[in-house]
């Protein structure tokens, strides 16, 4: 297949003494790529998979169809690379936060913190992932690499719960992948119904005292869930 003609491109201006600039362009895939994956997430978190329109996301790259087509495969392609995307950068668990020095109630309590800031962060990781329970998660099982990007999370979670149940801090029948549910059900709850909650209940859901209140809360939450139970 000929390589696409078009895309983000550096312009290169080669003048001699006895000449007029030459311009060449080099193409650059990935960072075309990125920036149609980017546009691609918002442009599904807004709309669904069914409401986004390609057009729309090759206008506002300026790119095309035909070379979104020619990366991708299909829509269903750049959804599924949207997909990935948004776990990506919300699952990057390992790199971002380093929690295995601290005490395990400590380092519970961070991991929390973190990963309420990360959702924060991230509302469109969150109005995919609800576009996706639409489907039934049917485009999150063609991924290759979603499962993966879940390894780190889960891993650093276990660390913690290992060393919580070996000082006594943490109930021996704590699960560490139920953990991490529980920890991403409150934190993604915070931003998927913010503005139902607010509406119905007249609640601050967005300031930064309010953030900040949410996610003590939700860390209390946590750490009570996992304690031992006084005898």
């Amino acid at each position: 297949m000929q390589a696409p003609i078009e895309g983000h491109e550096l312009v290169i201006a080669a003048r001699t003494k006895d000449a007029p600039a030459k311009v060449s362009r080099v193409n650059d895939p990935e960072q075309t790529k990125r920036d149609i994956v980017a546009i691609a997430t918002e442009a599904f978190a807004e709309k669904g998979l069914s409401g986004a329109r390609i057009d729309e996301i090759a206008a506002r790259t300026r790119t095309s169809k035909r070379m979104i087509y020619y990366y991708f495969g299909s829509k269903e392609g750049l959804y599924i690379a949207a997909l990935e995307d948004a776990y990506r950068s919300i699952r990057n668990i390992e790199r971002d936060v380093d929690v295995d020095h601290l005490p395990p109630d400590d380092a519970l309590r961070e991991l929390v913190r973190f990963s309420f800031d990360r959702h924060q962060q991230n509302p469109n990781f969150v109005r995919i992932v609800m576009n996706e329970n639409l489907h039934q998660g049917r485009y999150l099982a063609q991924s290759r690499t979603i499962a993966h990007l879940n390894v780190p999370a889960i891993d650093t979670i276990r660390r913690i719960v290992e060393r919580g149940k070996e000082a006594g801090v943490i109930r021996e029948d704590v699960d560490p992948t139920d953990l991490h549910m529980s920890i991403s059900a409150l934190c993604f709850y915070s931003v998927s119904n913010r503005y139902s909650f607010a509406t119905i209940f007249k609640a601050d859901m967005t300031s930064p005292a309010a953030l900040a209140a949410r996610r003590e809360s939700i860390v209390a939450t946590i750490l009570a869930s996992v304690r031992p139970v006084a005898s």
